[in-house]
């Protein structure tokens, strides 16, 4: 009695060839890369910048809009910190001259 177990360890395609294409059966909107990939219309920040403390209900609460992101606050108060934020730098008390161990070479 001879049985053969050849064929149950042989792999249906062969990929001893370095140079395998797979076949060009992809839908017609996954042929070119999405210029619109992971990047959403509009973003939402509903945890205060000032504070670091998350806004449940942010229907009653300060925001400001800057291009296609919203920020909400949780007083007017930290949103008018916010604004008063000095852009270039906003740690104004800190020192000009660094040592040298602070310099991160930018």
């Amino acid at each position: 009695m001879n049985i053969s177990t050849h064929a149950q360890g042989t792999p249906v395609k062969g990929f001893e060839n370095l140079n395998w294409v797979a076949p060009d059966d992809t839908l017609p909107r996954d042929r070119e890369q999405s210029q619109r990939l992971h990047e959403p219309d509009h973003l939402i920040n509903t945890i205060d910048p000032i504070t670091n403390r998350d806004i449940e209900n942010v229907e009653s609460h300060p925001f400001i809009v800057d291009g296609n992101l919203t920020i909400y606050f949780e007083s007017e108060k930290t949103r008018q910190a916010y604004r008063e934020t000095p852009i270039d730098h906003p740690y104004a008390h800190l020192p000009d001259n660094f040592p040298k161990e602070v310099d991160r070479g930018g």
